[in-house]
């Protein structure tokens, strides 16, 4: 008998996409408390689940999104600015999911708007409260992950990059603050922004006494093979986007059995470790092959 001809593949039967993660912070050589904090949570409209520093899932139950931020003031005020950031993203995101799910509010873009807005006002009304916590702020870089988008909402100097599939590395996000700017313009490049004096002022801050915020807002798509680093401002000080593409996608033989974050804060940590050093990174497993990260 001639074969029988296979049955055509069902497109919804194909396993939903995956995702990894890894992350790492650490207060490096110099300061003398943490600042940096970082959050990775999968949740829809009925759970929240926190996630743990390395893990790997995928989304056929769940949204993903990872966060860093940097926080800043006096005494103890940074940290707490930082944490009190990651707990409102933690309480107000997944409330915002279900109302988006209802058909109460605009996309995904509209609801991390509403989110950042209200952050900020959240340490504002603390400074103003309490006088430990005049003038406190924090950086925020945050990345929704939903099957084939990413949606991010960022504010000050810490950093979103890409890494293609094809190749290369992206910067997603915008430092809010002059060289940035001057950066962006071509005015100057990678290693006159490194040792610019100005280069720790910023013009944009959750908190920190500023009554006007233009976060940055904005979507990618994301395929397998993809990958994205969040990351704070200390890590963007001990290492060049090409030593950090370099260590994600090329990593001696003692790297590679590490995972990616800690590969990052390590070297980070080697080469300077003046500032606090946090690295969250996520990739998208090609399916069917090696790990495009290693």
């Amino acid at each position: 008998m001639p074969a029988r001809p296979a049955p055509p593949i069902d497109p919804a039967a194909a396993p939903p996409p995956r995702l990894r993660w890894s992350a790492l912070t650490h207060r490096g050589h110099v300061r003398p408390e943490n600042e940096d904090a970082f959050l990775g949570l999968a949740f829809n409209g009925h759970e929240v689940l926190h996630l743990g520093k390395t893990g790997e899932s995928d989304f056929a139950a769940h949204d993903f999104v990872f966060a860093v931020s940097d926080g800043m003031g006096g005494a103890n005020a940074g940290a707490f600015a930082s944490r009190i950031t990651v707990d409102r993203v933690t309480r107000l995101l997944p409330r915002a999911f279900r109302l988006k799910a209802a058909g109460f509010t605009g996309g995904s873009a509209d609801l991390l708007g509403e989110l950042v807005d209200s952050i900020h006002r959240d340490l504002l009304q603390l400074g103003y409260a309490y006088e430990e916590c005049a003038g406190m702020g924090a950086t925020l870089s945050l990345a929704w992950f939903t099957p084939g988008r990413m949606f991010f909402a960022h504010v000050g100097d810490s950093r979103i990059y890409q890494f293609p599939r094809a190749g290369g590395l992206v910067q997603l996000t915008h430092d809010h603050g002059h060289v940035g700017w001057l950066r962006r313009q071509g005015r100057i490049n990678e290693r006159e922004a490194r040792s610019h004096p100005m280069r720790h002022a910023l013009h944009q801050a959750l908190g920190g006494g500023q009554q006007q915020l233009e976060p940055q807002i904005s979507a990618v798509a994301h395929e397998p093979g993809d990958g994205f680093l969040i990351c704070s401002d200390g890590l963007i000080d001990g290492l060049w986007d090409r030593q950090i593409e370099e260590l994600i996608r090329e990593p001696d033989e003692i790297g590679a059995r590490l995972p990616p974050a800690q590969r990052l804060v390590e070297a980070a940590l080697n080469n300077s470790g003046r500032d606090n050093i946090t690295a969250l990174m996520v990739e998208l497993p090609a399916a069917g092959g090696p790990p495009p990260h290693r």
